[in-house]
C-alpha cells in the first residue's frame, strides 16, 4: 500500500477489513477534530485499491466477511470509483456479508437516491452518519458545515435507499452554556431521522483541535461527567424511534450503555436518573480509562 493512512473506524467495525478508498476527510474543518489536521483529502488510485484487495483475498479469504471503506468519508468518492470498488470486493471476496462506510452529511447529499440505491445493490449495507448535534447554533460554532435539515435529509435518503443507517452524536459539544439546548435538539434530530442505530460519544479534546484552544482560552467550558449523563437522558427523553439500537459504549463515555429503543426507554431513563441523583462519581468510568 503506497499511502501512509490514518486508521479510523467505528467500534462495531473492529473485526472488518479496513479498505482505504479516500484519504483524509472531505470537510476537515470541524473544530472538535484534529484527526486529519495535516492530511489533504484525495482519492486513492483504483489500481492501488485493487492490489490491496488482492493481497487480502490471497491471505485471508474465505475469512473476510466484513469490509469497512476508509478513510474519513469514503461516500465522498465519485460514483464510478465506489461502484468499481464494490464490484471488485464482491468478485474477490465471495464470502463477503457486509460493507460499511462513514458518510458525512453533505457528501451523502451529493449522491442521488438512485446512486445510493445502486451502491446498496452492490453491497454497501451500512453507513455511519456523523450528525454530532441537532442544534443549528452548535453545528455552526463547530464548523460542521451542515444544518440540522441537511443532516436529517442525508439520514432519510440513506434509509430510503435501503442502507442501514447509524447516526453518531457527541455529548458535551455545546459546552456548559449550550448543554440543554444541544441535547434536546439532538433528540429531535434523531427522531426526524429514526435511524436503525444511534451512538452517543462524549467530547474529548486534544491539542491541535481548534475547540481545544478555545477551552484553553476559557472560551469553551467542558461539561462535567455527570452533566454528560444529563445530556444523554435529555436526548433519550426527546427522541422517538421505531426500532433503534442505541449505544453509549464508546471508550469516551463515562457510563457504558446499550439499549433497544423504544422497548427499554423507561428502564434506561431510570438507570440514568439513579446515577445522576446519587452524584456518585465512583459509578462512572475513571478519566484515565477514557480514550478517543
Amino acid at each position: 500500500m503506497k499511502d501512509n493512512i490514518v486508521v479510523v473506524r467505528p467500534p462495531s467495525e473492529a473485526d472488518s477489513f479496513l479498505l482505504p478508498v479516500t484519504i483524509g476527510c472531505s470537510h476537515n474543518t470541524c473544530t472538535f477534530c484534529s484527526t486529519f489536521k495535516d492530511v489533504a483529502f484525495r482519492l486513492r488510485d483504483i489500481t492501488d485499491i485493487k492490489e490491496h484487495i488482492d493481497i487480502v483475498a490471497r491471505r485471508y479469504d474465505p475469512g473476510v466477511r466484513r469490509v469497512f471503506l476508509e478513510n474519513g468519508d469514503a461516500i465522498a468518492a465519485p460514483q464510478p470509483l465506489l461502484v468499481a470498488v464494490l464490484k471488485y470486493l464482491k468478485e474477490k471476496l465471495p464470502n463477503l456479508e457486509r460493507v460499511g462506510t462513514y458518510a458525512a452529511p453533505l457528501s451523502t447529499l451529493q449522491k442521488s437516491l438512485a446512486e445510493l440505491k445502486e451502491l446498496k445493490a452492490l453491497g454497501l449495507d451500512i453507513a455511519y452518519l456523523g450528525a454530532e448535534s441537532g442544534d443549528a447554533e452548535v453545528l455552526q460554532k463547530v464548523k460542521k458545515g451542515a444544518t440540522p435539515e441537511q443532516i436529517i435529509e442525508a439520514g432519510r435518503r440513506l434509509k430510503q435507499a435501503g442502507i442501514t443507517t447509524s447516526v453518531t452524536v457527541i455529548l458535551g459539544l455545546g459546552g456548559v452554556a449550550g448543554s440543554e439546548r444541544h441535547a434536546i435538539a439532538t433528540g429531535q434530530l434523531l427522531t426526524a431521522i429514526d435511524p436503525h442505530y444511534a451512538a452517543a460519544l462524549t467530547l474529548m479534546l486534544v491539542p491541535g483541535a481548534p475547540l481545544y484552544e478555545d477551552m484553553r482560552r476559557g472560551d469553551f467550558a467542558l461539561i462535567s461527567p455527570l452533566q454528560s449523563l444529563v445530556e444523554l437522558k435529555l436526548i433519550i427523553e426527546n427522541s422517538t424511534f421505531t426500532d433503534c439500537f442505541f449505544t453509549a459504549n464508546h471508550a469516551s463515555n463515562y457510563l457504558p450503555l446499550r439499549v433497544r429503543l423504544p422497548e427499554q426507554k423507561t428502564d434506561i431513563l431510570k438507570i440514568l436518573d439513579s446515577v445522576i441523583i446519587s452524584g456518585d462519581s465512583a459509578r462512572l468510568k475513571p478519566e484515565h480509562l477514557r480514550a478517543l
